[in-house]
């Protein structure tokens, strides 16, 4: 009569923490295949660092694991802005919007007024 014995994966090991943080990485990587800010096709990866440090003795291992999601960056997103210069002699960037404030959209939605950054320049200006 063969036993089995209690044989299992060093996957399994630290009462099932090392499983529980590649499952806690893989939840990263599926969050970031859908999210919508993130290149789709791009591909993600994850990391199983295992490290072994034995004692002097031989007789214990000291077992260090450490799961790393490689994530893709969300996608950049872009706006246009044009530098005005005012009548008191500061710089303001206005956003530049698809069309005029106020005019009405294909939606019947109407055109919010742009985007304006403010500029402080320390350069004196002739």
């Amino acid at each position: 009569m063969s036993k089995k014995g209690n044989k299992a994966s060093i996957l399994e090991m630290a009462r099932g923490a090392i499983t529980e943080r590649v499952d806690y990485a893989m939840g990263e990587i599926i969050q970031n295949i859908l999210d919508p800010n993130t290149d789709p096709t791009k591909v993600r990866g994850l990391t199983l660092k295992l490290k072994f440090k034995p004692s002097a003795s031989r007789e214990f291992i000291q077992v260090d694991c450490v799961a790393t999601p490689k994530l893709q960056p969300t996608t950049s997103v872009q706006t246009s802005l044009s530098l005005q210069n005012t009548f008191d002699g500061s710089t303001k960037f206005v956003e530049n919007t698809p069309q005029i404030q106020g005019q009405l959209d294909f939606n019947g939605e109407e055109q919010e007024p742009p985007k304006i950054l403010d500029f402080q320049s320390h350069i004196k200006r002739a």
